[in-house]
């Protein structure tokens, strides 16, 4: 029987940056309520904290929680501001001390540009998700039966852009980030796919065909 350990380290890379672009969505209010992108996953997808963001940050609650997201937002470290209060973020110095600044103005209106990038945000995190649950409950019974080939460094890659992505504010550098998330999504499905080419099972077929499922929901960008 085939060592199944190189899928499910994959699998648990990218569920990690499931999470963190799960997260990202959520402080952006991207996430959350009827129709949003994201508001299909179920409770058991729990943000995981991206890392530590150099300089001010935004305050967060809990286990990666922006204090926005909760309707609240802290000052100094006391008691909360509602949320229809004027537009204002908490950051803090090097002293560890919070003081309010106004939310980017990029982070008020609608414009087609901040469209078009909640929907490839929302398309990644989709794509996302169905690759996992192709991985769980179809390519690791069949790495069980017979092993095939893994390339466990572009989910490492994925894992680290998308923690690189959460860092950014919305900009060019955020832009690049995302499409460096969807073309390395693409390759691990390419891979996956050429991987289960030779495989002389009809679950291989079955699991194929997920795979270019995926792929179609990832146009090139």
């Amino acid at each position: 029987m085939a060592s199944p350990a190189p899928l499910v380290a994959s699998i648990s890379h990218q569920m990690v940056a499931l999470q963190t672009l799960q997260l990202l969505q959520q402080e952006w209010g991207w996430g959350e309520g009827p129709g949003a992108p994201g508001s299909s996953r179920g409770p058991d997808h729990v943000p995981a904290t991206p890392a530590h963001r150099p300089g001010p940050t935004r305050a967060r609650l809990g286990p990666g929680r922006s204090e926005e997201c909760r309707g609240w937002r802290t000052r100094n470290g006391g008691a909360g501001v509602p949320a229809s209060s004027p537009e204002v973020e908490v950051v803090r110095g090097a002293e560890g001390g919070g003081e309010l600044l106004p939310f980017p103005q990029a982070r008020r209106p609608c414009t087609l540009a901040r469209m078009a990038m909640r929907s490839a945000l929302a398309r990644v995190v989709d794509s996302t998700s169905e690759l996992v649950s192709v991985e769980q409950t179809l390519l690791e019974p069949l790495q069980q039966e017979r092993s095939f080939p893994i390339h466990l460094k572009d989910s490492v890659e994925f894992r680290n852009i998308c923690s690189h992505l959460a860092l950014q504010i919305e900009g060019q550098q955020f832009d690049r980030d995302l499409n460096a998330a969807h073309q390395c999504l693409k390759t691990i499905v390419k891979k996956l796919i050429q991987s289960l080419a030779n495989l002389p099972s009809d679950a291989h077929v079955v699991a194929c065909a997920s795979l270019r499922q995926i792929l179609q929901n990832l146009p090139d960008t």
